[in-house]
């Protein structure tokens, strides 16, 4: 008997062409534009809206919210779309988004903006996901790179546009009638219909056979019940105490919330939201432990650097949003570089490693940031980490990516992102709260320097400095009570000293005529005279000390401050006890959170007097850096033992249809009754599957296929 040979490759032609690719990759474009101008406008104008809503210590809450709730629902919608199909569960991302940016523009208050950021971190989850699942339904993972550029061209139009539109509405007190700043949320409503309209039109995958529809709910719940306090408790720790009652309430269910969700998910097997096998691979392993150390320190640290741009460097919201460029053209370089690289190769192990290494050092250079450091040298360090990131972002996912089927795409992909998300939404709360935590300490520290303490007050005891316009309310918030005390506090020693002078000479008189020494009807002249000579010798002695005392004709004391040798010798003896005051903590202005939840007083006041703030938060700052450095330098050596396979040829999609072929020619060889000797190109059918064998499932087929 004659051995029939059958080919996949006859059977199964291609089943997107290059046209049908780039509609669809029109419409992921659509979706993530939404999504990536969304968060440089509001990265970009988030310090006017904390000023205006006067809560800017509370931006964390904002960030976190928007962060957690993405993070939740990212493996949510992956399950979902594995089962329901992606293209309706991107619509219902947007229309999400769009509900929640109607509502984050009619808040009235940071917690309330931090609810209605977390409806747009519900939609946002989708927005984030679901391209990178279609990407690898419909490509092979070397074919990526080539369609990167795209993508890439979509978040540099973003970011180019975000710090324009940004700075263009935090800037203007109202458009419409209705405060400039939210339309930040606002202009996401059109661009969302738009992209709405360009997704359904343009949008279309090829169906495939529907499976297991058992939806992971009690997956979803104990995710929520383990992430929420422990985001909780990582945001409000240095409020309530990282050893609080509230705080180990929130450890210990955080901790039962872990456990519940690795046992239901172990039930659930393969309908689990995040299945367990996944991590049955070490790339998968790798690459998602790897994306959490560096979601950490990525998240957490590029939120302070448009803060810096602006608060420390002086930038105006679009000024800053600008000022980003460098990282972005280093991400979009190193991007697209290691693209071109993976698609020529297959093989992609470098770059996780100089990724890291990059991110290491950018931050590493951040971290010898100076109050008057220029723009440039912020800027070498945010090339570094924008090569970094550029070769980490797509390189993790695709190896996610690499590791799974057609049937697993979504939440393998989808889980990638949960994981990095989850690292970068602890790294907004711990680094946030780090840095907002230090600034009231770091303020002590920076007045306690003596030059900088010395210059500071002669600007505040400057007569013309203190009743500019521009220096009012920083006067009134941080100058006002030193300077009416210290002051006040003088005035009253010098009046008693000067009381006591006058006091002395009215009686000596007095002496003098009950002595009969003056006749009594010279008693008031003589009484004035020696009054105005007490003063007068009391007012060189006090001028000795305090060379800025005036005496009047009716004996009352002021200090004058308009002569600038006499205000520089009075600050020179104040300082000293200023020093000893806030060296132990103490000083007399209301230094806390509330000195910085609005930050405007800063736009405009002389530099003397913004300095000690200014210098606080760089150190804050750097503070930050450090952390992050060292979270990422973790990331560094893991992805020295991190093992990468060389990538699939196929997308999912591909693979799915030639299994189909492939299993349709061996049932048609086995219903003829012929010996099959079966080329799928790269599946090896086990002996024993020909005539009269049980057919292959895809599974079984899948599992062949890895075993190669």
């Amino acid at each position: 008997m004659s051995e029939t040979r059958v080919t996949s490759e006859a059977t199964a032609a291609p089943i997107m062409t290059h046209r049908m690719i780039m509609f669809v990759i029109f419409g992921l474009m659509a979706g993530m534009f939404l999504s990536a101008l969304d968060q440089t406008v509001v990265g970009t104008a988030i310090r006017t809206i904390g000023d205006d809503l006067h809560g800017l210590s509370q931006q964390a809450w904002v960030t976190t919210a928007y962060l957690i709730v993405s993070t939740i629902s990212t493996p949510i919608y992956g399950k979902l779309s594995d089962i329901f199909g992606r293209r309706p569960l991107f619509i219902i991302a947007i229309v999400i988004f769009v509900i929640g940016s109607i509502l984050a523009a009619f808040a009235t208050s940071m917690l309330e903006l931090a609810a209605f950021r977390a409806v747009q971190g519900l939609g946002a989850g989708g927005l984030m996901s679901m391209p990178l699942a279609i990407m690898g339904d419909i490509l092979a993972p070397r074919e990526r790179a080539k369609y990167q550029g795209y993508f890439l061209a979509v978040f540099g139009v973003s970011s180019l546009l975000g710090p324009l539109i940004g700075g263009l509405f935090a800037g203007a007190d109202q458009i419409l009638g209705i405060a400039g700043w939210r339309w930040v949320f606002l202009i996401n409503v059109p661009i969302g219909l738009v992209a709405l309209g360009i997704v359904v039109r343009f949008l279309h995958i090829p169906k495939r056979p529907p499976h297991s529809v058992r939806i992971d709910w009690w997956g979803a719940t104990t995710v929520i019940i383990a992430l929420v306090p422990l985001l909780l408790v990582a945001e409000q720790g240095r409020e309530w105490g990282w050893d609080s009652p509230l705080a180990f309430g929130c450890y210990i269910v955080g901790g039962l919330g872990v456990i519940a969700f690795i046992i239901v998910e172990a039930v659930m097997k393969d309908d689990a939201l995040i299945p367990l096998k996944l991590f049955r691979s070490s790339t998968f392993s790798m690459a998602t432990v790897i994306g959490v150390f560096v979601g950490f320190g990525m998240f957490g640290a590029m939120l302070t650097i448009p803060l810096y741009l602006q608060l420390v460097l002086g930038s105006t919201p679009t000024e800053s949003g600008l000022q980003m460029l460098p990282m972005i053209l280093g991400m979009m370089i190193a991007s697209i570089g290691s693209g071109q690289i993976i698609s020529r190769t297959g093989r992609y192990r470098i770059f996780p490693i100089l990724g890291t290494a990059f991110l290491s050092i950018g931050f590493f250079w951040l971290t010898h940031l100076q109050y008057d450091t220029s723009y440039w040298f912020m800027a070498g360090g945010m090339l570094l980490i924008g090569l970094g990131l550029g070769q980490l972002m797509q390189t993790l996912t695709i190896a996610s990516q690499n590791s799974v089927g057609l049937r697993d795409m979504g939440v393998a992909t989808s889980s990638s992102t949960f994981f990095r998300q989850i690292g970068g939404t602890l790294g907004t709360a711990v680094l946030l709260s780090l840095m907002f935590a230090l600034m009231p300490q770091n303020i002590q520290v920076s007045f306690a320097d003596e030059a900088t303490l010395t210059s500071a007050l002669d600007a505040a005891f400057d007569p013309e400095v203190a009743a500019a316009p521009e220096n009012a309310d920083i006067m009134a918030k941080i100058y006002t009570p030193i300077v009416t005390e210290t002051t006040d506090a003088t005035t009253a020693k010098l009046q008693e000293v000067m009381d006591q002078a006058t006091d002395a000479a009215t009686q000596a008189v007095a002496d003098q005529v009950e002595a009969g020494q003056i006749p009594a009807e010279q008693q008031a002249a003589a009484t004035e005279a020696a009054v105005a000579q007490a003063q007068q010798a009391a007012l060189t002695e006090m001028q000795k000390q305090v060379p800025v005392a005036r005496v009047s004709d009716d004996g009352q004391v002021s200090l004058d401050f308009s002569d600038a040798d006499e205000r520089a010798e009075f600050v020179g003896t104040l300082v000293p006890t200023l020093l000893d005051q806030f060296a132990d903590g103490g000083g007399d202005s209301q230094i806390d959170n509330s000195t910085i939840d609005d930050t405007s007083f800063l736009v405009g006041a002389d530099p003397r007097l913004s300095k000690p703030l200014l210098v606080a938060f760089n150190d804050s700052a750097v503070s930050v850096y450090w952390v992050a450095m060292w979270v990422v330098i973790i990331a560094f050596v893991l992805s020295l033992f991190f093992k990468t396979p060389p990538l699939r040829a196929k997308s999912a999609l591909q693979e799915a249809v030639d299994d189909d072929a492939a299993l349709s020619a061996q049932r048609a060889a086995n219903q003829a009754g012929a010996p099959v000797d079966i080329d799928t190109g790269g599946i090896r059918v086990p002996a024993g599957a020909g005539a009269g064998a049980a057919p292959l499932t895809r599974r079984e087929a899948r599992e062949a296929r890895l075993a190669e």
